[in-house]
């Protein structure tokens, strides 16, 4: 008999001593967060799709019963904003990463710190999209940007109404200068 786990709702323990997989692609609009941070895309990019996969497994421990473990992987093409034309720039956004589980928060806490895999509570409910989901989401470069930009970032804020507007009128010291009078010679 084949257990089916529900990605919302996941018990990370029974799939991971199961070695199970999940594996899903779908449209980035299932994808809330994600789609908050994607720009507008022009051009023929065709439709986003996060593509991502879980596997769990047990492994043994010196302190006794194997620990649930978890790799996931995803991986999505996401139009960021370049922070140099303002134009969208295709970002391959990808996650390669364990977790390790252990029983409580408190526990997730402390070993978290000293451990170079990720550490987090066991639960009977686990959502592991949104794991996915912020994954991906601390991907996200900090400024995204194209390796050449296809247009010419524009680097003055000039504007030519505003800059005509202010030659109409006088420099306000010379019109200070105008103001001083000479003073009146003395025939003392």
């Amino acid at each position: 008999m084949k257990t089916e786990f529900d990605a919302a709702r996941l018990d990370v323990k029974a799939f991971a001593q199961a070695g199970a997989t999940l594996a899903e692609t779908s449209p980035l609009a299932q994808w809330a967060r994600l789609t908050e941070e994607a720009a507008q895309a022009t051009g023929d990019a065709g439709p986003v799709e996060v593509a991502w996969s879980a596997h769990g497994e047990m492994r043994g421990s010196a302190a006794g019963p194997g620990v649930p473990w978890l790799h996931v992987e995803a991986e999505v093409q996401l139009p960021l904003v370049c922070q140099r034309c303002l134009g969208p720039v295709q970002t391959v956004l990808s996650v390669d990463r364990w977790f390790r589980f252990v029983a409580d928060e408190a526990t997730a806490a402390a070993e978290d710190e000293e451990a170079d895999e990720d550490v987090l509570a066991l639960a009977a409910d686990f959502d592991l999209r949104a794991l996915v989901e912020d994954e991906l989401l601390m991907d996200i470069p900090v400024a995204p940007r194209h390796e050449v930009c296809p247009e010419q970032p524009r680097f003055s804020a000039a504007d030519e109404d505003f800059d005509a507007a202010g030659s109409d009128k006088p420099n306000p010291f010379a019109v200070l200068e105008g103001l001083r009078k000479p003073k009146p010679e003395s025939n003392d």
